[in-house]
């Protein structure tokens, strides 16, 4: 893994336009740009704006190995873009809307504006249990643990 991240990095680590690139790579039917740039922050764990090779071999495990406490960490931080703690509607309407656009013409449902504010009603409905207006990591965790993901479509 490392002579394919030092061959595509030969710097040894990733900045945000390469790592758009590869990414745009794996989804070429729709554009990944703004998606890539999510995951992109949430692996640069240390806020400079580029990914070591460390970085990106701990979020990978975290994704691959982790348990499933760790994914669902992880999966937090990617919604709550700005890392305050709490998940807000437009931050999971802004990742939602991201994903729909990278999958493009193989989303389903299609791509529209009303299909990803709806979808994230219908997730706020079942995960913000305090009724807040936000979901925060213990909301999101145990909604998680607790429902299947069909169950929040």
């Amino acid at each position: 893994m490392y002579r394919g991240f030092k061959q595509e990095c030969p710097t040894g680590i990733v900045n945000e336009e390469t790592f758009k690139d590869i990414y745009a790579q794996f989804f070429p039917q729709g554009d990944s740009s703004l998606y890539a740039h999510y995951v992109f922050n949430t692996f640069d764990q240390d806020r400079n704006g580029s990914i070591s090779f460390e970085e990106f071999v701990t979020g990978l495990s975290v994704l691959a190995r982790g348990t499933f406490h760790e994914k669902l960490q992880w999966a937090f931080s990617l919604y709550d873009i700005n890392g305050d703690g709490i998940i807000t509607k437009d931050e999971m309407l802004d990742i939602v809307s991201a994903m729909y656009n990278m999958m493009g013409k193989f989303a389903d449902p299609c791509i529209d504006e009303h299909t990803a504010k709806d979808h994230v009603e219908r997730v706020f409905q079942k995960m913000d249990q305090n009724r807040d207006g936000v979901i925060s990591v213990e909301e999101f965790m145990e909604t998680c643990r607790k429902v299947s993901y069909f169950d929040l479509l």
